[in-house]
């Protein structure tokens, strides 16, 4: 073990080599910076060498000082042989790090903005394991808007008592953690985390509760997490919380169901968190068994409105249904059910088990998860609801950017990718046809990429095989533009004539009218067909296409 003390100085990073064209992508020079690219790529000189193994943590935050101290033991293993190498950790200003430790020689620590830079001497060779542990402290970015904005939430609850935890998504763990903040790296063997509150207060974070205790005023809880978990997702939580439990028959045993709410919420939380069974019944059936047996299933009441925190979801719906007491479709179906709950516990397969290995592909993320709750209703208030809900949330969709971000610079596409890329999984749906095998496919997704980092494309690749039909140009079309396909027709006597408009080259997405037999293939170019259907054209809204009539 060896400690370094140097100073930490500002260091000018080169990424010349990392940003050669096929790296990143196509990035636009004047659009991002190194910065970005240092944060956003796990494809640069200091991060692609090592894989990290486990996170071993303990912070303590202070409400009086809005602040928070404490360490992170960072366990890796080496993937390809360096010598003399340089390790990048992420670390947000205004936090400092100090007491820096590990098994091998550190020539040198540099801080350049938001990383630090820990230079060292000796020959790394691939499947070497080592350590690297940080002490950290300073005042964290505060979050305003919770969760959009990311950072620490210092409040108090309707008590007065103190009530903190963190909202992390976009702006990146290192906030306040010293750590690999990239989507493409998650900790293999999961995550020890020890939550240190005042003895007044507990103290919880992701996965299973190993040990508390007491000690000099202090109410100290180990939790564990066996499994990966995406950074973002890694949250302490603080308050002056009342616990009760449950379990769930699920397709893997017992699950365990554990329940942290504000104390004087404890009876509203037993009656309204009843939901969480039928939804867990409904997302196993889709999706197959919950991901995280080993670390059990947890809802934490927040002062924000929520969070897929893996294994510890973040609740502060205020114990409405619908999103905040509303209905994000317009349709009523959404008052059924509880917003929060439904959508957040969804991300526990699409983003925690399956997770994009870029933020750019967060569609894999959000498009799915928003589509849980339209199967969510499917399952438990029929097809007929579930189908009006996904049509209803179209009124939501902007088309103002891509849904598809800037690869290896933490760029985001769309906040479409909820919506818009909702309703390209139900017009997917559509066309196959066959429930069956499109639950066939969303298990087989969530098996295939089980506990797995991937690309989008991987994602589309395995929906076409398993399907059996190429989706190449509508993930082009619903994913890269901003335009909606419409589907020009006349009826003229029994002669229906159609063609696409706004749609990309070759667009292939058969429409199959609705109450009738007939499937139509439209290209750009005019055809038409006999129509001897007795009853009145109609077609089917569970595309998403728009139906334009010409004359």
């Amino acid at each position: 073990m060896k400690k370094i003390l140097l100073p930490i100085c500002s260091l000018a990073v080169s990424l010349a080599s990392a940003q050669e064209k096929g790296a990143f992508g196509d990035i636009n020079p004047q659009e991002f910076t190194k910065q970005d690219s240092l944060f956003g790529s796990n494809a640069t000189p200091y991060r692609n060498f090592w894989d990290v193994q486990k996170y071993e943590i303990e912070a303590e935050p202070n409400f009086a000082q809005q602040s928070v101290k404490g360490s992170n033991r960072i366990n890796f293993e080496i993937i390809e042989d360096r010598s003399n190498p340089t390790f990048q950790i992420d670390i947000q200003q205004p936090m400092n790090v100090s007491n820096i430790i590990s098994d091998f020689e550190i020539t040198n620590t540099q801080r350049d903005g938001n990383f630090l830079f820990i230079s060292t001497k000796g020959d790394f060779k691939k499947g070497d394991r080592y350590f690297i542990s940080i002490d950290f402290d300073g005042k964290p970015k505060v979050a305003k808007r919770a969760p959009w904005d990311g950072g620490w939430i210092f409040t108090k609850d309707p008590a007065g008592k103190p009530w903190m935890t963190t909202a992390t998504e976009g702006t990146g763990t290192s906030v306040w953690l010293p750590i690999k903040d990239s989507w493409a790296d998650e900790p293999d063997l999961g995550v020890d985390f020890t939550v240190i509150a005042p003895k007044d207060l507990v103290g919880i974070a992701n996965g299973k509760l190993i040990e508390q205790k007491t000690i000099n005023n202090k109410n100290i809880s180990l939790w564990q997490v066996t499994n990966p978990i995406n950074a973002y997702n890694i949250t302490p939580y603080i308050g002056d919380y009342a616990h009760f439990s449950d379990t769930f028959d699920g397709e893997k045993g017992k699950l365990s169901l554990d329940y942290y709410v504000i104390k004087e919420n404890l009876e509203k939380a037993k009656k309204h968190f009843e939901i969480v069974k039928p939804m867990l019944k409904a997302f196993e059936y889709w999706f197959g068994p919950y991901p995280w047996y080993e670390d059990g299933y947890k809802i934490v009441e927040t002062s924000h409105l929520g969070m897929e925190h893996q294994s510890a979801v973040a609740y502060g719906n205020g114990y409405k249904n619908g999103y905040l007491g509303t209905d994000l479709s317009g349709t009523g179906v959404g008052l059924k059910w509880d917003f929060i709950i439904v959508h957040e516990s969804g991300h526990e397969w699409f983003a925690n088990n399956i997770t994009a290995f870029d933020q750019a592909d967060m569609w894999v993320h959000e498009s799915f998860t928003c589509y849980s709750e339209t199967l969510f209703t499917d399952f438990v208030y029929g097809k007929e609801d579930g189908d009006k809900y996904i049509v209803g949330q179209r009124g939501k969709i902007i088309n103002d950017i891509p849904i598809i971000g800037k690869y290896g610079v933490r760029n985001e596409g769309s906040g479409d990718m909820y919506y818009k890329g909702a309703n390209m999984l139900h017009t997917i749906r559509t066309v196959i046809n066959d429930d069956a095998k499109f639950r066939e496919i969303l298990r087989g997704l969530n098996q295939e990429f089980y506990h797995q980092i991937v690309t989008g494309k991987q994602v589309q690749d395995y929906i076409n095989e398993k399907s059996g039909i190429n989706f190449d140009t509508v993930y082009q079309q619903y994913l890269r533009t901003i335009k909606i396909p419409k589907l020009e027709y006349k009826l003229e006597g029994k002669k229906l004539s159609y063609r696409w408009v706004d749609a990309v080259d070759n667009f292939k997405l058969p429409i199959r009218l609705k109450n009738s037999k007939i499937t139509i293939i439209p290209t750009s170019e005019w055809q038409s067909i006999k129509y001897k259907e007795k009853k009145t054209l109609e077609w089917d809204s569970n595309y998403y296409v728009e139906y334009t009539e010409v004359k």
